[in-house]
């Protein structure tokens, strides 16, 4: 009998994706010490160890990273191949696996996902939520929502957002309190909320425009955070100023819990895009995908007009 070369290769994929071994167990629906024994078998027939194993954590090895970048999207491809023609004639199935910033969970992923699994009960969803970017090959991620700028150029974007103007915002009680900065470098008299970037471990540096020409500031702050929405909390609740995308301050703004400062001098970058490799289109379950948050995005805009309308008629 010859042996199966691709023995081994789904227990590694899983806990190369996952870290560990109790959790790829899960995902597998087998037991651990299966996972662990597929994954010593693999090691064996290799000749070198892939993962480097502690108590508290799993990491690859340079032979185990190596593996998973050259395997992952071959993987990926072999599964859409298989996805693709199961669906033949056939309602679309198998597991959709998505990264989404948390700034995308309102805006986004609470209506689509709803309405998605409602149309398509055979897909099961997965839905990662995280700031950082990441490799949606390496990670297994079928597609992904990110900020425009943060999409990389040869991925395939789908728009799900208008443009973002960039807002520094405070509630009206920190204002009150502090006055209104007038130019950006009034910020070094106040207190900002502080972003860290997730991967990097980087302080944000606010960014500004002024005569068309990009101007940042490092302003100081007591907080720092490293999630979107408790930017948007901490700054409601009058702990200082926030830089943050317009698209997820809205309902504040009209509510009156959020005041914008700065408006002039801040620029507009891309919205959100849903995002995934080319070969990835061709997969029914990402393709039913798009077409329902198409539907909900088009939906959502007719809506907005309607209520546009409206308000003039009552304004009027």
């Amino acid at each position: 009998m010859i042996p199966d070369p691709f023995s081994g290769l789904a227990a590694f994929l899983a806990v190369a994706e996952t870290r560990g071994f109790t959790a790829a167990s899960a995902r597998l629906g087998v037991s651990p010490a299966a996972v662990s024994q597929a994954v010593k078998a693999l090691e064996a027939k290799l000749g070198t160890p892939l993962f480097v194993r502690t108590t508290r954590r799993v990491g690859l090895t340079e032979a185990g990273a190596n593996l998973l970048s050259r395997v992952a999207p071959a993987v990926a491809d072999i599964a859409g191949a298989i996805e693709t023609a199961g669906a033949m004639g056939d309602e679309p199935s198998g597991f959709l696996r998505l990264t989404v910033p948390r700034m995308a969970v309102p805006l986004i992923i609470d209506r689509v996902v709803p309405a998605f699994r409602h149309a398509h009960p055979r897909i099961t969803v997965e839905v990662a939520v995280e700031d950082a970017t990441v490799d949606l090959l390496g990670l297994g991620f079928d597609a992904g929502i990110r900020i425009g700028e943060y999409v990389e150029r040869d991925m395939v974007g789908v728009r799900l957002s208008r443009d973002i103007v960039w807002s520094v915002v405070a509630a009206p009680s920190y204002l009150a309190a502090r006055g209104c900065p007038a130019t950006p470098e009034d910020l070094t008299r106040h207190e900002a909320i502080r972003y860290r970037f997730p991967a990097s471990g980087a302080l944000y540096r606010w960014e500004f425009e002024r005569g068309g020409r990009p101007l940042s500031v490092d302003p100081p702050g007591k907080l720092i955070v490293n999630d979107g929405a408790l930017l948007v909390s901490f700054a409601k609740a009058g702990l200082g100023l926030s830089y943050v995308a317009d698209i997820a301050v809205e309902q504040e703004q009209r509510a009156g819990l959020l005041v914008r400062v700065l408006e002039s001098y801040l620029p507009t970058t891309p919205g959100l895009f849903l995002y995934f490799p080319q070969r990835a289109q061709a997969q029914p379950k990402l393709r039913a995908f798009i077409d329902v948050t198409r539907k909900l995005i088009r939906l959502r805009r007719i809506e907005a007009k309607s209520h546009h309308a409206a308000t003039g008629k009552l304004k009027g």
